[in-house]
């Protein structure tokens, strides 16, 4: 046993190897598994990253669930007003699992510069809105104070304001059509505060966010009407159940929608990146796996005098197997460690520093996202391990089919 482990010693030096004829396919091997785990630590880090930063984007502008009536199902527009006399307004302690509740209405208008002219939808919101979940898409100006009196402080996005050619502190008027025929609209005039950029187009080409209390006036509503409720909850793929629960726990009167029912194509989009991240996952293993299997056989057949040897002085068949199946495992270690190393110097560069851009009319987001996580790193290290150690079973097989006479005569 000592000299089995003595020569599994030897197999391993890196010295060894340098004047062998296995040294380049060694080389290759271990490069497959590197790039292959370097591949896969970015492919999954990117996937979930870009599938959870466009929730909380989404979720951010929208909440989770939106509480509105069954007529303002089919518009972006608050068409007939809601009672803030709700029994889950302000606090939904009903249902287990939301953090946040908070009114909102929204309007059409139009607003006219001495330029340009662009249609918006006006969001009011009031005291309880969570200013946090937008805070970090604020690239200029601050956020209105909405706590005091009614005032025209708004945030637009960039998007808007660079076609409008505003910036913040300019003022701008709205135009509100009324409902009534051959009547005057409604003229608002805004100031921005503040000016965010999303990244999500839907949202920044459209929105701008301002006091609730304007469009109450406009609409003639009272201070206790809004447009809809928006609900924040706390495990996001728990959304189907709590959504089903918050249907339950309100009136027949008005409806529960979840963002991914509202925006079902970009949800559906998103279930993609779980598909291309498993082929990806498959093919990485699987290069490597075959790469491993022929340096393997390519060292077998390389000393198969030494197998001989070892076989004549009483080795058994497993015990020959287990010095090539260590040695099979060194390898991939080696592999492995430079694809951490190199993989994870790649996510940290990305996540500070945003290296890699991307256009946000096709990704929702500015630059590409990174979710690290040192479980799922550990998770495909064990599995690549795994995995290539079972394959590796089977053409380590073929030494119990070798000869020690021939093997030892065999040149």
């Amino acid at each position: 046993m000592n000299l089995e482990y003595f020569i599994a010693t030897r197999l391993i030096t890196a010295k060894h190897y340098k004047s062998s004829i296995s040294a380049p396919i060694i080389k290759i091997a271990i490069a497959a598994i590197a790039i292959g785990m370097i591949m896969m630590i970015i492919s999954v880090a990117t996937g979930i990253g870009l599938q959870k930063k466009i929730r909380e984007k989404i979720a951010a502008f929208n909440g989770h669930i939106i509480i509105s009536n069954y007529d303002n199902n089919l518009s972006e527009v608050t068409l007939t007003p809601i009672s803030k006399k709700q029994d889950f307004y302000p606090s939904f302690t009903s249902v287990t699992g939301i953090n946040h509740i908070q009114a909102v209405a929204t309007k059409a208008g139009i607003i006219r510069t001495e330029t340009a002219f662009e249609g918006i939808i006006l969001k009011g919101v009031g005291k309880d809105y969570k200013w946090n979940n937008i805070k970090e898409y604020l690239v200029s100006g601050k956020l209105p104070d909405l706590s005091k009196s009614l005032n025209p402080e708004v945030v637009i996005s960039q998007f808007l304001a660079n076609r409008l050619n505003l910036k913040v502190g300019d003022v701008f008027n709205t135009f509100f059509i009324k409902e009534e025929q051959n009547k005057l609209p409604n003229i608002r005039r805004f100031k921005i505060t503040g000016i965010f950029n999303s990244g999500f187009q839907e949202f920044d080409a459209t929105y701008v966010i301002g006091d609730i209390r304007h469009l109450q006036r406009i609409n003639k509503w009272t201070a206790n009407q809004v447009g809809a409720f928006e609900v924040f909850i706390n495990d996001f793929d728990d959304i189907k159940n709590t959504g089903e629960q918050v249907y339950a726990q309100t009136s027949s009167t008005l409806d529960t929608k979840t963002i991914i029912e509202k925006y079902d194509y970009i949800f559906e989009w998103l279930k993609l990146f779980d598909f291309n991240i498993i082929v990806i996952l498959v093919v990485m293993i699987l290069v490597a796996t075959i790469n491993m299997v022929v340096a393997l056989l390519v060292l077998i057949l390389e000393r198969t005098q030494m197998i001989g040897i070892l076989k004549a002085l009483g080795a058994n068949n497993w015990s020959v197997r287990k010095i090539f199946l260590y040695n099979a495992l060194y390898l991939i270690a080696r592999g492995l460690f430079w694809g951490n190393l190199i993989g994870i110097l790649l996510l940290l560069m990305q996540q500070h520093f945003g290296i890699i851009k991307l256009n946000p009319e096709n990704y929702y987001v500015n630059q590409a996202p990174v979710y690290f996580n040192w479980g799922y790193i550990m998770l495909l290290n064990a599995l690549t391990i795994l995995i290539c150690f079972t394959v590796l079973l089977i053409p380590s097989y073929i030494i119990t089919k070798i000869s020690p006479v021939k093997a030892i005569r065999y040149d």
